[in-house]
């Protein structure tokens, strides 16, 4: 079959990070021809929300190069006409905070509506945020079980800070402290859990943690 721009565009990009088909489906939780039969043989037709998400994050390209539709981040002029607000998608995804856990689901299920401008004063690019919640402990005090949080794609370089991270098959969300050369520490701000240490190609970055919302 003739490929389409999104299929071709995956595979270009799968070429120049020297990564797999197969790896990548099992990086966004599918069996491990997933992707090689939405190239090859157009099935499925597109790539779910869910799953474009987390692949345009593991390549830092917008999700439109991925078949996302260009209206999918819509702005909103306020009645005042002085105010646009962006829709940044919710994901049913969960970066565990605990002990680990894989992908629960993969649809949008809605959106947070944010500034154009603050996100902009951020040096934020749209097509690049996602939300998604945060499950168990091990981030306490700075995040709570349920708290939502807002990953930026974009920033992909491996750097201390609160990221979004693959390790081991599940989805993390932890602080990273690289100051060891050839190897990355993943800490939790709750005590009782101890650090995990691994090398950097152990780890898939999904992106870093910019803003987070919660219950009081």
């Amino acid at each position: 079959m003739e490929l389409d721009t999104s299929r071709r565009r995956l595979l270009a990009l799968a070429e120049e990070r020297h990564v797999s088909l197969t790896r990548l489906s099992r990086m966004i939780g599918k069996n491990a021809s997933y992707l090689q039969q939405f190239v090859r043989k157009g099935s499925p037709r597109k790539l779910e929300e869910g799953d474009r998400a987390l692949l345009a994050r593991f390549f830092g390209v917008a999700e439109t190069e991925l078949g996302a539709p260009q209206e999918k981040y819509s702005a909103h002029p306020s009645p005042e006409g002085d105010v646009v607000w962006i829709e940044i998608p919710r994901l049913c995804l969960t970066a565990s905070a605990g002990p680990g856990a894989d992908v629960i689901g993969e649809d949008a299920i809605g959106s947070f509506r944010f500034s154009q401008r603050w996100l902009r004063d951020q040096g934020l690019q749209q097509e690049r945020l996602s939300a998604i919640t945060v499950r168990g402990d091990s981030m306490e005090p700075t995040l709570r079980d349920g708290d939502e949080i807002l990953v930026d794609g974009g920033r992909r370089t491996l750097r201390d800070g609160i990221h979004v991270v693959r390790f081991d098959g599940a989805l993390l969300v932890k602080r990273l402290d690289t100051s060891r050369p050839g190897r990355v520490s993943l800490l939790s701000d709750n005590t009782a859990y101890p650090p995990i240490e691994c090398p950097p190609d152990q780890l898939d970055l999904v992106g870093r943690v910019v803003w987070k919302s919660g219950r009081l």
